[in-house]
């Protein structure tokens, strides 16, 4: 894994039951590319589907992970988190475990279009939604993200115990879940997430305390140029890619 950091003191959120000696990994996934020709910011919306380049990169993740030690795989309840995680759960020959605690985070603006060049910061009727980015105004608060993540992260960690999970989920629960446990800021600019398309963020735990986090994009060559982390917004392109 790359970008390795280790964190300080017990972030897991809960007390340590077994011996330090456990070692456990979890892979935080985030779903793979939707096909989403009108630009919505789809949120927690059913009906969006994996493109088929989104399916490809979840089968390069199941590829990737095939020689690992996983015993659990589990996904948000939507679509696209689900179709991500079933061929890592069929190539270890797994059932697939629904966990609503990482579904996508709520926000005022799902079926809208709300991306670079729209117009959309120049409606008033939008701008009592954006006030407080340090919350955020706009959708469901950083600090409930943290908490329902950190939940779920630790019931795949109590299910693949001295093992590895998988965990399919969207890209801000994840980028604010990693956040929390590296102690930065939690408001942020979206631009800077690393948080790629099919990318894994791993958390390894020794007993119930999470002692390192790791980063890697398994998919990386797939994924469009403007999708890429700190990758320059263009005009048209990049709404509603952040779920």
């Amino acid at each position: 894994m790359s970008d390795v950091t280790s964190p300080h003191g017990d972030l897991s959120g809960t007390s340590s039951s077994t011996s330090d000696q456990d070692i456990t990994v979890v892979h935080l996934m985030r779903h793979g590319e939707v096909a989403n020709p009108d630009g919505i910011l789809y949120g927690r919306l059913p009906g969006y589907h994996l493109s088929e380049l989104g399916r490809r990169m979840a089968d390069r993740v199941a590829d990737h992970l095939a020689g690992r030690d996983v015993t659990y795989v589990v996904a948000s309840p939507l679509e696209r988190a689900q179709e991500t995680a079933e061929p890592i759960a069929k190539a270890h020959g797994l059932d697939l475990a629904t966990d609503e605690r990482l579904i996508e985070a709520e926000n005022i603006f799902q079926g809208k279009t709300f991306g670079v060049g729209d117009g959309a910061l120049r409606k008033p009727g939008n701008w009592r939604h954006l006030v407080n980015p340090f919350r955020p105004s706009w959708g469901e608060p950083y600090v409930d993200q943290v908490v329902r993540m950190m939940s779920a992260l630790g019931a795949a960690k109590d299910k693949a115990r001295g093992h590895e999970a998988v965990v399919v989920s969207h890209q801000l629960p994840i980028w604010i879940v990693r956040s929390y446990v590296e102690r930065r800021r939690l408001w942020h600019d979206p631009r800077k997430r690393q948080c790629t398309l099919a990318s894994l963020t791993t958390f390894t735990y020794r007993g119930d305390r999470i002692v390192s986090v790791g980063y890697n994009e398994p998919a990386r060559d797939l994924v469009p140029a403007h999708l890429l982390a700190g990758a320059k917004p263009v005009k048209g392109k990049d709404k509603a890619f952040g779920a």
